[in-house]
């Protein structure tokens, strides 16, 4: 199979669900790092690619997104991330702005209550510290979803929680 030809086949597998790379690999009949070296050149195409620890998956359709800066603490994160998937929102990343390192981004793509809880499983477990720790709890996250209007609803339930610090329309 062609490299242009395996590219349209990652397309069709990923386009409505979430697919490991392992899984794709597995699928093309090439090496996981041919996969990644594939999605990155989707991506410069215009594809719109999310890459999570459980896979990637499609993003189609127009989408309204919205930056929220919130803080918490640990024991409210899944308070924080169940608050943005009961109003129908997709978490798609969180990022902090550390005083050394800048920038650092970790994407999520949490859009159930399902994702929700593996996450904090994940965290529970030891597998990982969340970025927040760097940052005394300040983070911000990238939300999507159908609306403007949800997106509004999201930011109020957020600051009624106490979480918002502010958001970016």
């Amino acid at each position: 199979m062609r490299g242009s030809e395996r590219r349209e086949k990652i397309i069709e597998t990923i386009r409505g669900r979430m697919v490991s790379g392992a899984d794709l690999a597995r699928q093309m009949g090439v090496s996981r790092q041919v996969i990644v070296q594939d999605i990155a050149l989707l991506r410069t195409s215009g594809y719109d690619i999310l890459s999570t620890s459980r896979g990637y998956i499609l993003q189609e359709g127009a989408s309204c997104r919205r930056v929220f800066h919130v803080i918490h603490t640990d024991g409210q994160t899944e308070e924080e991330l169940n608050l943005f998937v009961d109003a129908g929102a997709r978490v798609l990343d969180v990022f902090v702005e550390h005083d050394v390192y800048g920038l650092i981004r970790g994407e999520l793509n949490i859009s159930s209550r399902k994702h929700v809880r593996e996450f904090i499983e994940n965290l529970e477990n030891g597998n990982a510290v969340p970025l927040k720790a760097l940052t005394s709890d300040e983070h911000w996250h990238t939300v999507s979803a159908d609306s403007e209007e949800l997106l509004d609803f999201v930011e109020e339930e957020l600051d009624k929680a106490g979480f918002l610090i502010s958001s970016d329309h």
